[in-house]
């Protein structure tokens, strides 16, 4: 794997890893002030959130790179021939 592919490999894996992680921990405030959502939440976390996506992107990523670097699955084996 090239280091561009690497680099936007990790990106995707972990935008994908934020979007799963950003609910977690949400609690909504309890009386919103006026004019503010209710459904906002009261304490986002959005820091520890970040790092917590980080470490699961780099698991993720090792795994994806292993696989394709070590051609566990190839793609030559799952092409069908047309």
């Amino acid at each position: 794997m090239n280091p561009v592919s690497a680099v936007v490999v990790f990106i995707v894996i972990w935008w994908l890893a934020l979007f799963i992680v950003l609910p977690f921990g949400v609690r909504r405030t309890e009386s919103p002030e006026p004019g503010h959502d209710p459904g906002a939440p009261a304490k986002p976390m959005l820091w520890r959130k970040m790092a917590v996506t980080t470490a699961i992107s780099i698991v993720l990523f090792a795994a994806v790179y292993g696989i394709v670097e070590y051609e566990l699955i190839a793609l030559s084996d799952i092409m069908i021939e047309l």
